[in-house]
């Protein structure tokens, strides 16, 4: 066939290093195809970055790719083996239902991984078909992107394929598979399941290998295992921090949930708060909170405790040795959140420079934000403007208390109040993914086959700190006939 005749190419340029690792990290098979794949979304602006072809991905024969149906040039597809504690408890685990097809390097020289989420059955499915149904699929796409717009590091969603095939769960639904982009797949839960199943040269492999792929500038460490735990100490600190301060609620912050890259992974019951309460759960398995927003960062801690249980033969010959460098890495977690943290609020209300009591302000702000029940997201928007405010926060004795300190303390910077207007118009969100928004465009994408309210609220979503467009709709919160919210992982 000549060029001029052949289909659209998306121009995949795929590695697999992750192949080199041994073969105890991974199983080697091909997706489960699928009857009737039909393209729903493809993220354009993904794909550019990524160098692969639009129209490509669009033509038929690239379908049949983000569908399973075939293998492009290149690819190596194998599912990785983990484990991981969930709610505490430790178990093996591994991609039950998903295919890593390589690593798409760019023209950049740099590296991400794509992976098949709900594309067939593999040796770690346990009792699972290996199948997702569409509802959680387009749940991920939406949230991972306005994540990604919000400047939180994330796992990103390429396409999102309806597979002409049912899902059975509770009840019966329509199958999709996700194709999801991220720096890489390694998490907690794959160094966990080293420790606990391989050789020290395997986990020393995986080390090293992780190293290479993310933390570059370790061969200037003393010691590199040591330098690589406080190094993923510190992003997953900045993401918590991150999450924490636009009110993301990740709902089940398992070991196998977080990555060594510090992005956020797997979007099962995720939700963003309305009304500030660091109590709030949205999730419907986390019984006791132990996954609640004000329970993230310790959780964060936890699981990185169990990371550098992990690393233990790698970080000091000497085993009580190797135990104080773990426990002295992971005390200085608290501090990289809180410097994180209080950097985010202080860009949140204006302020440039630092100043002893800025944390209590921003507590105190907190603490009358839950006493009032009020909307987390909107009274940030609402303190960048005069006027207009209409919940009962605002009309409080004790806010006004509040806010002559908060202005004093404006007072005391060089900064002018339009640059603290800007600061903050860049550091808080005019929208988010309501919980009820993105419930409706489920509902009708799944329920009616509409994916037009799914298609405006994910460009809506795009230009989440855009103050200029008031969007009232996407900010308004839920009535109370939508409340309590709960979700479900979806799997």
């Amino acid at each position: 066939m000549s060029r001029k005749n052949a289909f659209p190419e998306a121009e995949w340029n795929l590695q697999n290093s992750y192949a080199g690792l041994p073969g105890i990290f991974y199983s080697r098979l091909k997706p489960d195809p699928v009857s009737g794949p039909s393209l729903l979304f493809l993220n354009n602006s993904l794909a550019e970055f990524l160098g692969l072809s639009v129209q490509g991905l669009s033509s038929k024969e690239e379908l049949a790719v983000l569908s399973g149906n075939r293998i492009p040039g290149g690819a190596c597809p194998l599912a990785q083996a983990y484990a991981g504690h969930q709610f505490g408890q430790f178990t093996m685990l591994g991609d039950g239902r998903a295919h890593l097809l390589g690593e798409q390097i760019t023209s950049r020289g740099e590296r991400f991984d794509i992976q098949l989420k709900g594309s067939g059955k593999t040796p770690y499915s346990r009792q699972g078909d290996g199948r997702a149904p569409l509802g959680p699929v387009l749940r991920e796409y939406i949230i991972s992107e306005a994540m990604h717009a919000l400047g939180i590091p994330t796992t990103r969603s390429l396409a999102v394929v309806k597979t002409g095939e049912k899902v059975i769960r509770e009840k019966v639904h329509s199958g999709a598979i996700l194709t999801r982009v991220a720096a890489s797949h390694l998490r907690v839960g794959t160094f966990e399941y080293a420790a606990r199943w391989a050789s020290t040269e395997d986990l020393q492999a995986l080390a090293d290998y992780s190293l290479q792929r993310h933390f570059p500038d370790y061969s200037a460490a003393d010691n590199r295992y040591l330098f690589l735990l406080k190094e993923v100490i510190k992003r997953q600190a900045a993401l918590i921090a991150r999450w924490q301060l636009v009110g993301f609620i990740h709902g089940v912050m398992n070991t196998d949930n977080m990555t060594i890259s510090g992005e956020t992974i797997d979007y099962g019951p995720c939700a963003f708060m309305d009304a500030y309460d660091p109590a709030t759960v949205f999730s419907s398995i986390d019984r006791n909170g132990r996954y609640a927003y004000g329970n993230q960062p310790p959780v964060g801690a936890w699981n990185l405790a169990r990371f550098a249980e992990a690393l233990l033969p790698l970080l000091h010959n000497n085993p009580e040795q190797g135990v104080q460098l773990a426990r002295d890495a992971i005390a200085g977690f608290s501090d990289w959140f809180n410097y994180y943290w209080v950097s985010g609020m202080r860009a949140k209300l204006g302020i440039f420079n630092e100043e002893e009591n800025d944390e209590k302000l921003f507590k105190d702000l907190l603490q009358l934000m839950e006493n009032f029940c009020a909307d987390y997201t909107n009274t940030f928007r609402t303190l960048m403007y005069a006027g207009g405010e209409k919940e009962e926060l605002f009309h409080s004795q004790e806010f006004s208390k509040w806010q002559e300190l908060w202005q004093a303390r404006l007072d005391r910077q060089d900064a002018s109040q339009t640059s603290s207007q800007e600061l903050m118009k860049r550091s808080n969100p005019a929208v988010i993914p309501r919980n009820h928004r993105v419930e409706d465009a489920l509902s009708s994408a799944v329920n009616n086959e509409d994916y037009t309210e799914m298609t405006g609220l994910l460009e809506v979503l795009k230009s989440p700190y855009n103050h200029s467009n008031p969007l009232q709709d996407y900010y308004t919160q839920p009535s109370a006939a939508k409340t309590p919210y709960r979700t479900f992982c979806g799997t």
